[in-house]
């Protein structure tokens, strides 16, 4: 009688085991996931940001980031504001990192977490020196915007933007001094796409392109004209290697298309003469 009260115990012990498992995983699998397919990553600071209990400035935010180039290349808010964008309760923690929003004058080092090469050009250019010196220097945000951050082109430089601090003519000749690397850049970077476009693996290329873009960049945030002027022959070297590169790729993309085409001729004049031998056999 012992033995079967013991067994009947361990029974209703394993089936009780069993039901929470299974309840747990009902839970996960069923009640808490959405029914409409595929369950969207959770954003607490998109959902706060996006709601109607927030003020519209503060609402504007999250529609600006979303045509951004972080947003484009999935930065998301915690990756420069700290906290945990997936737990609601936590996003804006500080034993999660969460750091808001930067003091104007801690907005480079901000943004130099990632952009650590164009942090240490930007501290030592004369828009760096200001803002050290007087707090009122131009920082990131004053040519690149807060949130709607665009990829970095040349156009950047303008007189409507650089005109807020001084005259255009300095900024007119860093312009300059850029042109012709920027848009060797542009070129190859358009190559690229239509090689792929063809079928060509190009991501070597692009990576020794990106690489040679970044650095070039970081350069013209020293905002020295005659730096940038002395170190244009490098940098048109190194573009020149992976043009030479993409020109090879062509070229034997031609002769692919070519060989292709010769084969086709030879193949459509065989089955010619064997249609015809076949028909003179008959006679």
């Amino acid at each position: 009688m012992r033995y079967i009260f013991i067994s009947l115990i361990a029974i209703l012990m394993l089936a009780s085991s069993s039901f929470a498992s299974y309840r747990e995983a009902f839970e996960k699998e069923f009640l808490f996931k959405s029914w409409g397919g595929e369950e969207t990553e959770v954003n607490a600071c998109i959902d706060c940001h996006s709601s109607d209990i927030m003020k519209k400035e503060f609402q504007n935010v999250t529609q600006a980031w979303k045509k951004s180039w972080h947003y484009q290349n999935s930065v998301l808010c915690d990756d420069c504001h700290g906290g945990d964008s997936k737990d609601a309760t936590m996003s804006m923690s500080h034993q999660r990192g969460f750091i808001g929003t930067p003091k104007y004058t801690e907005v480079p080092e901000f943004c130099g977490k990632c952009h650590i090469g164009i942090l240490r050009n930007y501290l030592e250019s004369g828009h760096g020196k200001a803002l050290q010196t007087t707090g009122k220097g131009p920082n990131c945000v004053t040519c690149h915007d807060s949130h709607n951050i665009q990829k970095a082109n040349i156009e950047i430089i303008n007189e409507g933007r650089c005109t807020k601090c001084h005259t255009y003519e300095r900024a007119k000749i860093m312009k300059q001094a850029l042109f012709a690397t920027e848009n060797k850049i542009r070129d190859i970077d358009k190559e690229l796409e239509n090689l792929k476009a063809e079928g060509i693996y190009v991501g070597n290329e692009k990576r020794e392109l990106f690489s040679t873009q970044a650095e070039f960049r970081a350069l013209f945030h020293t905002i020295d004209a005659d730096l940038v002027i002395q170190r244009t022959d490098d940098f048109t070297q190194k573009l020149n290697i992976i043009d030479t590169k993409i020109n090879n790729s062509f070229t034997e993309l031609n002769f692919r298309k070519n060989f292709s085409a010769f084969l086709t001729l030879i193949f459509v004049g065989l089955s010619i003469v064997v249609l015809m031998f076949s028909k003179t056999y008959k006679d």
